[in-house]
């Protein structure tokens, strides 16, 4: 089965083909003016390189050879340790990445708002895991269409209370020959988003989903252990485990008590950060009736910040006894020019909070290039940092005999890459030379 097609019957459904035959706007932020009214697909003919001053910076691109790196490596890992990868679309919403996820192997996408399920629908996404509780009543309505309207569709979300489960249920009352909503149980933490938090409270749920069995399928459990941020030492790698350690004991409840749906279990975790600490601990729950699925999203582009500290060897803490068969790869970065140097210790450059993430926390200068100075990108120390970001102005702290000056290129890496694809539409896929080979579309 093809996991991307344009649905039938939906809404403005839209095949791939079709997205790259749409035309860019004259006001599409980052876009050469000139090739206003082109198609997509065209950004990638044109024989532009972003350092030699052929696209209006600032500008987002991606490296394709790490994008092809790191998908294929995460689902090297995902098959070694015998995980689904329903990796999480809100990071890049970019149905060109998709694309190239699922035909690496993703076996669906997760979604965490009716936005999300409303694009990867219009796109033909198959296989939706909705990390959230479905509470919209136009969300729920759209959903109910969508599995009526296609018999191969299947849709999982979450509920964590008798609320959320009735609301479902009394959708799907109201109308008839509706298909069953699968649904998962979230598991959460004292303190931390939503999921029950007790053993009792979650058979509670499971008990009271077997009297709606008609309408709602229990079709397994999901946590989410992201909450815990940067794993910096052991007390969040502590945390997890108790996370998973609370789960796995209403995993087995639950299947003992026989109420879980006939069919496969499923059991999720998601995140970027401690994907490998989940495929050790959480994947001994249980044979072969379980199906384990990781969320993760960030996975695709890496960064260079939070997930990269995560994911360094010198933070695991401890080891696992599973890791990826090769470091991911960064393939997000954000170009623009320097264009004051006010001060001998003060370059300014001309992207900011518009332009690139700044949550958690600030870029980090990589190189820079001066056309008239050299074909080759010069490298930024550790002595270059950037210390604050206006609306569209970074300030970069630089040795005072450094070489940076007015018009040159500087090209700066992300942390938290989600807060940085949801400014730009569409951004540069590049080689490793910088050339522009084709141009990547998000709907945020």
């Amino acid at each position: 089965m093809n996991n991307m097609r344009a649905a039938p019957g939906a809404p403005d459904g839209l095949s791939l083909a079709g997205l790259l035959e749409e035309t860019l706007p004259a006001s599409t932020k980052g876009l050469r003016f000139s090739f206003a009214g082109r198609p997509l697909r065209d950004i990638g003919t044109q024989g532009w390189n972003v350092l030699h001053g052929d696209v209006p910076l600032p500008a987002a691109v991606l490296k394709d050879s790490a994008l092809i790196h790191n998908s294929r490596t995460m689902q090297k890992f995902s098959q070694h340790v015998g995980f689904k990868l329903f990796p999480h679309g809100k990071t890049t919403m970019a149905p060109q990445l998709f694309d190239r996820q699922l035909r690496d192997g993703a076996w669906g996408m997760t979604a965490a708002t009716v936005g999300h399920v409303v694009t990867y629908r219009r796109f033909g996404v198959r296989r939706i895991l909705f990390a959230n509780q479905l509470i919209d009543p136009l969300g729920i309505e759209f959903v109910l269409d969508e599995l009526a309207r296609d018999p191969e569709f299947e849709f999982y979300c979450l509920v964590d209370s008798r609320a959320s489960i009735d609301r479902l249920a009394d959708a799907i009352a109201r109308r008839q020959h509706a298909r069953p909503i699968q649904v998962l149980i979230e598991v959460g933490a004292t303190g931390g988003r939503s999921g029950v938090r007790t053993l009792a409270a979650a058979v509670a749920l499971a008990r009271h989903l077997r009297a709606n069995l008609s309408s709602l399928e229990l079709r397994g459990v999901a946590l989410f252990e992201g909450i815990y941020g940067v794993p910096t030492g052991p007390t969040a790698a502590q945390k997890v485990s108790t996370l998973i350690v609370n789960a796995r004991a209403i995993i087995d409840r639950i299947m003992a008590l026989g109420l879980f749906a006939p069919g496969p279990i499923l059991v999720t975790a998601g995140g970027s950060a401690f994907f490998e600490q989940v495929a050790f601990e959480l994947g001994r729950a249980g044979g072969p009736e379980f199906v384990f699925v990781l969320r993760s999203g960030c996975y695709l582009t890496y960064d260079h910040g939070m997930y990269e500290q995560m994911l360094s060897k010198s933070a695991r803490v401890p080891m696992w006894a599973v890791s990826l068969p090769q470091p991911l790869r960064p393939a997000l970065e954000v170009w623009g020019y320097i264009q004051s140097r006010p001060e001998p210790q003060l370059a300014i450059a001309n992207f900011g909070k518009r332009d690139l993430s700044y949550d958690l926390g600030l870029p980090r200068p990589l190189s820079w290039r001066r056309p008239a100075l050299t074909a080759h990108l010069q490298s930024f120390d550790e002595s270059v940092s950037v210390s604050a970001l206006n609306d569209q102005h970074a300030y970069l702290q630089i040795p005072a005999d450094h070489a940076l000056a007015v018009g040159d290129l500087v090209g700066v890496g992300v942390s938290h890459p989600c807060t940085t694809f949801d400014k730009w539409q569409p951004l540069y896929l590049v080689d490793d030379d910088y050339n522009v080979i084709g141009g990547i579309r998000t709907f945020f």
